[in-house]
């Protein structure tokens, strides 16, 4: 079974944000650290949740374990239901992604066992360009 890791991050809420996705594939490891421009952390951690599934599907896999130190986002495909109404469309787009998998799982797990998923979408942040900033890398 793959396992994967996500986080959300803001620096500032809202603020510049990125996605941060640790996948154990039997063995092997996979990171992706990626900028999602400016937002609030809540819809941060959604996005990262989608940008993995996306990632998953992508590369074939069936059965895959999410593990999210987010509770409103666990909670949230737990029940199939979000009270802000401004994450319907979101939550609305991940349970359909969750569909196509043979085995979705998800588990609330506390920060210190996302520290890997945490420290990819704090390094995201920063992959953010701000509009006019050249680029020195």
């Amino acid at each position: 079974m793959i396992e994967v890791y996500i986080d959300g991050a803001s620096a500032g809420n809202p603020g510049p944000s990125g996605a941060g996705i640790f996948i154990k594939n039997n063995g092997q490891v996979e990171r992706f650290s990626i900028a999602l421009g400016c937002m609030e952390n809540h819809e941060a951690e959604y996005r990262a949740f989608i940008h993995a599934l996306k990632l998953c599907i992508d590369k074939g896999y069936k059965t895959v374990s999410f593990r999210t130190d987010s509770q409103l986002v666990n909670r949230a495909v737990e029940k199939e239901f979000v009270k802000n109404k401004k994450f319907a469309p979101l939550l609305e787009e991940a349970l359909e992604l969750t569909g196509k998998f043979d085995l979705f799982f998800m588990k609330w797990v506390p920060s210190s066992e996302n520290k890997a998923a945490d420290e990819l979408a704090r390094a995201a942040i920063h992959k953010n360009k701000v509009k006019g900033q050249k680029d020195h890398e």
